[in-house]
């Protein structure tokens, strides 16, 4: 019995392990492609492909800009390449789609997504994704005034603080 109660807590530290360790090999199975269809359907709700719609473009655009800085003597020809390069890699962009559903997917359970996808599709889901955007980007001024302002602040009183100490910045 002595030896049964000293050894349960190294038992049950054990089982512990196990246990977490498969749970956290349960964290990091692949998402069933259920859950990546639905990650998918979020994304296009959510209009993310605006975000990334112009990547491959840009790519090229600023690889060709950073190339004829120093091949000046190439530049008709890099555009021309460009123009190729351009569209062979027409659609690449799809990929980024992709990336973010897998994350969505292995963020969110199956069952998550899928009622994602349902509260998007009610009125008020709808008005989250016509309204949020535009709250965001309201948001993100707001902070930067803030931000700015309160700066300013805090400039203030660094310099009455240095007064104080008889040192004028």
């Amino acid at each position: 019995m002595k030896y049964l109660s000293k050894a349960l807590p190294a038992v049950a530290l054990a089982l512990g392990l196990a246990l977490s360790a498969g749970h956290a090999q349960a964290q990091t199975k692949p998402p069933t492609p259920a859950a990546i269809a639905a990650a998918k359907e979020i994304l296009e709700l959510k209009r993310a492909n605006t975000i990334y719609a112009s990547a491959v473009p840009n790519i090229v655009q600023r690889t060709m800009d950073t190339l004829m800085q120093t091949n000046l003597n190439y530049q008709q020809d890099l555009k021309e390449v460009a123009m190729v390069i351009a569209k062979n890699m027409a659609g690449r962009e799809k990929e980024i789609g992709d990336g973010m559903a897998k994350i969505y997917a292995q963020d969110f359970t199956e069952q998550e997504l899928k009622d994602l996808v349902v509260f998007y599709k009610t009125p008020l889901g709808q008005k989250l994704l016509n309204e949020e955007p535009k709250a965001i980007q309201q948001s993100m001024a707001y902070m930067q005034q803030w931000a700015q302002t309160f700066s300013e602040e805090v400039n203030g009183q660094f310099r009455a603080e240095m007064r104080k100490r008889g040192k004028a910045i």
